[in-house]
């Protein structure tokens, strides 16, 4: 492993990416890589901030967060911060947490239109079509005149509504934890849902993972769901209870486009992969040549603020 000191040897920064591949790092701070290899770069508890690594899991992402005892910020490169929490329990107090708010807005928005359009349109049927070398046409669903429902409205939410504005739909409704009024119009609380579902014809989640979410989508959400409806997974997988899905999609009454599942990574054989009116992707909202310059732009200004003692941007808890 190799790490960079920058100027009198200062705190420890671990991080995925060597020091020189970012530009705009502060002096005064010890770089170390570490991308998530069986052996660290130096000493865990002397780690101040702590990178972790991108889409390495859980068992990665908390390894080193026992040894940490001097950590003071831990940084996901994710907007979701499930897969550090096992690990905050043996902190000390006073560790910021924080995400990567800013980072995956544009991909996963993007991902999600594709999502929408490609389900609507009949994209995959063809394919399988082009496969067969069948002409399938005919009459597909637009999004046009369609009502979206965007469940989570933070800033994710509120970039696939950006991106949902050329398509002429005929509304869109918001839901979030908590109510407020947007520019765009009001955002509902999770107690509305019954009565906003049965007037949406797509159905997006876009909210994080926490106690108030995890199976939120289970039989009677679903069942709320128009006929015909299409509920599209940007989440993450256990929002969605799977067998409660999977019985409406075998039923023909919804469809679904799901960049995460519960179980994940879908191993083979999984009911979900051959069942009607469903189109899955392996989890790539954030994943894209859009993720590298952002999450470089946001490490290179936390560490800066951190450097100067400034406040840390994105900070979602504390410790303690």
């Amino acid at each position: 492993m190799t790490s960079t000191t920058h100027s009198a040897p200062g705190p420890d920064v671990w991080m995925p990416f060597a020091a020189d591949e970012i530009e705009g790092l502060p002096e005064g701070l010890t770089y170390h890589f570490w991308d998530g290899g069986q052996d660290y770069p130096a000493d865990p508890a002397d780690c101040a901030y702590y990178v972790v690594p991108y889409m390495k899991g859980l068992d990665v992402a908390v390894r080193p967060l026992g040894a940490m005892s001097g950590v003071r910020v831990v940084q996901t490169l994710s907007a979701g911060i499930d897969h550090v929490e096992p690990g905050l329990a043996g902190l000390p107090a006073g560790v910021r947490l924080c995400n990567a708010k800013g980072v995956h807005e544009a991909s996963t928005a993007e991902l999600t239109l594709a999502l929408v359009l490609a389900s609507l349109r009949g994209i995959p049927g063809f394919v399988h079509g082009q496969d067969k070398e069948e002409w399938r046409s005919g009459f597909y669903p637009s999004l046009a005149d369609k009502s979206v429902l965007i469940v989570g409205y933070g800033s994710i939410g509120s970039a696939i509504e950006d991106r949902l504005a050329p398509f002429e739909c005929a509304r869109v409704a918001r839901v979030a934890r908590s109510a407020r009024t947007t520019a765009r119009g009001p955002v509902h609380t999770l107690d509305d849902l019954p009565a906003l579902l049965p007037e949406a014809d797509v159905v997006i989640l876009s909210t994080p993972l926490n106690p108030s979410t995890q199976g939120l989508v289970g039989p009677g959400f679903l069942a709320a769901m128009r006929d015909g409806a299409l509920l599209v997974n940007v989440a993450r997988g256990p929002v969605v209870n799977t067998e409660a899905l999977l019985s409406e999609l075998e039923s023909g009454r919804l469809r679904a486009a799901l960049d995460v599942t519960d179980p994940e990574p879908l191993p083979s054989g999984h009911p979900l992969w051959h069942a009607p009116h469903v189109l899955i992707t392996p989890h790539v909202g954030g994943s894209t040549s859009a993720f590298l310059p952002r999450a470089k732009r946001l490490i290179a200004g936390q560490l800066t603020r951190f450097a100067a003692g400034e406040p840390l941007d994105n900070v979602v808890r504390t410790t303690g």
